[in-house]
């Protein structure tokens, strides 16, 4: 299926395509290495972009003995947050950077990633590593 975006809109709304898109992109590939993990997308009305710097959280069950003797296997969680990037949209500014760690360490999640997509000239994974860098990664690397 080839995918246009038509060149005559404004920017807002070809930002809320390219974003639609990416974030459609971003489930395809992952799905196929992602078999245990679930996905909660926070778009808005119209399926657009929402407040908040994560747009996608990963979720699944931790399966491994729990340090805590009162819980049990699976009572906890993995967390993975993600922010998608479509079209020509920026890299996360620093602040951005600043709060996604602050909401992976509020909610202790494993990973930060970013994906970007550009139609007809990539898609990628990044994994936020130490100051602030983006590193290149898969997606087997990152749910596997």
């Amino acid at each position: 299926m080839a995918t246009q975006i038509p060149h005559k809109l404004l920017p807002h709304e070809k930002a809320h395509v390219t974003g639609r898109w990416s974030e459609i992109i971003f489930r395809a590939l992952s799905a196929k290495v992602a078999d245990r993990w679930k996905f909660v997308s926070f778009r808005g009305a119209g399926r657009g972009e929402w407040r908040g710097i994560v747009d996608v959280l990963a979720i699944r069950k931790d399966t491994s003995q729990p340090r805590q003797t009162s819980l049990k296997r699976g009572d906890l969680f993995d967390i993975i947050l993600i922010q998608m990037k479509g079209g020509g949209a920026r890299s996360p500014s620093g602040a951005e950077l600043q709060r996604l760690r602050q909401v992976a360490r509020h909610y202790h999640a494993h990973k930060v990633v970013l994906f970007e997509w550009r139609l007809g000239v990539s898609s990628h994974f990044s994994v936020l590593g130490a100051r602030d860098r983006w590193r290149l990664s898969t997606g087997r690397e990152i749910f596997g």
